[in-house]
This record gives C-alpha cells, structure tokens and sequence, in this order.
C-alpha cells in the first residue's frame, strides 16, 4: 500500500535524534574522548531549527537559536532556550554564511555540538572544519566526507569508481563559458548546468539551444554564487521527463551503513520538489533493489557517518544514473519515517 504524505512541521525524530545523539570530534578522536552533549546550537533559521530545538528539548540538551538583523521575530529564535544575533549589518543569507561569526558566539556561549539544518551551511566542509577546529562538535558527516560529497563533480568520480553509474557530465568545474559550448558540441543539446557546490535546485539552468547558453550559464552562476558562496559550475547531458529518485541512508562511525527505502520526488516546479511518494509505486523490483545497493555502497566506500540522501534519475528506458548525495539532513526525512515508524 502506498501512503502519500504531506509534511506540515511536526517532529521529526529519525534522523534529527540520530545526529543529536551520534556526533563526533572527527573520525580520528577516540570515543573516550567524546565528551556528553549540554548545549546545541543551530546554525539555522525557520523550521528545521525548530524541529532540531524540539528534538534536543525531549532529549534534556539545551539550545541555541542564532538570527540575523531581519529576522529578531523569527519564531526559531523564541522556541531556543538562548539566541544570539550573527552577522551585523549583513544582508540576511548573508548573516546565516558568516562562520567566524557564528563560531565566536557558540564558544562564547558554552556550546557543544552545532546542527547545520540544511541549506546555507549544511554541506561547507569549511564550516564542519571550523566546528571541529573550536572544540565542538558537527553534527553531521565528517568534514572530509562534506568536502567530497559537496564537490559534486568529485561525488560523480567516486560514483563511477563505486560502480554506479552516472549521467554523462564534465569531469571538472567549469572554468568558463568557452567550457560549456565545448560539452554541448560533445554531448549535444539539452545540457543543464548545475552548482559545483550547492543543491536545492539553486544554480541549475537547463539550455536547449546554443542562443540559449551564455546567458543561462551567467544566471546559474549567479545563482550558485549567491546561494553557496560558491559560482562554480559544472555541466551535464539533460534528460527529458526522467524519474527523481532518492535513497535515504544513514550510517555510523563503524561503517555500518543502512537505507530506509526511496522516495519518489518527480513532481517538481523550477527544481524544486513539490510532491514525495513513498515508497516509490510502480517502481520495478529488481531496480528498487539496485538503487538501494548502489546507494549504501557508495556511502560505505567513503565511510558516511550520519544523515544523508542519495539521488538518482530514472530514465524511460529504466536506465537509473546517479545525481549527488545531499550529506545533510533533508525536509523529506519525515516521509521516510512515515513509512519506517
């Protein structure tokens, strides 16, 4: 029986109770030396802060809520037992970037463990780093496996190297437009840009025709620079109408890597997904299996600790090709547990 969700807040325990309970120094610290969590901030807005806040509440750990200038009415911030203003003077998306600053008030308040939510700086492993680096817990995948899996023309080598196939696409960020008229020459049109280092359909342009190109190439750059920090690029062969198709994993510090089925994403306006189906219908077995499989063996080969999303395209033919592992905890983990509970 297929059940049909619609997410409306609430709390989502399965994957916010793991990393509130399962964060780490880095992958080399011993766990002796892993000391009890008191204190989590979220480095974050709106209502994954909220669900994280209500998460760590149940579980007696006390939060910290951060805001920017624009938002000291923000309903994130009167739901945390303390909340700090970042980024002074800065443009909105701009505060919820600022890592020095967002470092300086959690060690001057006292704090343990830091959730990025997702989003802004979910998937920096600069950030995971800094965290690290202060003496306080990330709450999420080590900075090394953020760093590879936010690189997704790297996530799309280690793909190929773990024997899961992908779209064919550029081997490197492109540098430039001249770049991206070569691939499409290659490859032909439809082509779609995409951010080098970022998700959520922010940076993702498709092109359909070569009068097209320059223009959608300085949009999705623009795009990518503006949401991530980041305007690099990189280009792939476009597929028409395929199936959006996401594993949701979770793995722990020993290795040990698990899927909690698929969720059917193909409903979706300008990138962006409006409907999850879960489990996926219509979904043949022996390719169910096969999208499961590929998604635990790529995570087990880079050692992912933690929450996190593998997706596919599913073409006509039933062909599946990678797109990207979302190393962070998604909006639709709640599906998911409607259908694991």
């Amino acid at each position: 029986m297929l059940r049909f969700t619609v997410v409306r807040g609430g709390l989502g325990m399965l994957a916010v109770r793991r990393t509130c309970v399962s964060p780490r120094f880095s992958h080399s610290t011993p766990q002796s030396n892993i000391r009890p969590i008191n204190k989590v901030m979220v480095a974050n807005r709106g209502e994954i802060a909220i669900r994280v806040f209500r998460a760590c509440t149940e579980l007696g750990i006390r939060t910290v809520a951060v805001y920017s200038e624009q938002d000291t009415g923000q309903m994130h911030r009167q739901k945390a037992d303390e909340a700090y203003l970042i980024g002074k003077g800065l443009a909105p998306v701009a505060a919820y970037l600022d890592i020095p600053d967002i470092i300086r008030v959690a060690k001057e308040n006292n704090v343990d463990a830091i959730h990025p939510g997702y989003g802004f700086l979910s998937e920096r492993a600069d950030f995971a780093q800094a965290c690290i680096d202060a003496g306080m817990m990330f709450i999420g995948p080590s900075p090394e496996v953020v760093r590879q899996m936010g690189d997704k023309v790297e996530a799309r080598a280690l793909a190929i190297s773990a024997g899961v196939p992908v779209v064919p696409g550029t081997t490197l960020p492109i540098s430039c437009l001249h770049d991206a008229q070569v691939f499409a020459e290659t490859y032909g049109f439809p082509i779609i840009f995409k951010a080098a280092y970022g998700g959520g359909g922010r940076g993702m342009r498709v092109v359909r025709e070569y009068e097209e190109l320059e223009e959608n190439y300085q949009r999705a750059h623009s795009e990518a620079l503006t949401a991530f920090g980041n305007g690099a690029l990189f280009v792939e062969k476009f597929l028409e109408k395929p199936r959006h198709i996401e594993v949701q994993i979770l793995g722990d510090k020993y290795g040990n890597v698990i899927h909690l089925y698929e969720r059917d994403c193909s409903i979706q306006r300008r990138h962006q997904k409006v409907v999850e189906i879960a489990p996926a219908f219509q979904l043949d077995p022996h390719l169910r299996n096969r999208l499961h499989s590929d998604a635990v063996n790529l995570a087990k080969m880079v050692g992912y600790e933690n929450a996190g999303t593998v997706e596919f395209l599913v073409d006509r033919q039933g062909k599946h090709y990678f797109i990207e592992v979302n190393s962070r905890l998604q909006v639709e983990h709640t599906v998911t547990e409607e259908i694991t509970e």
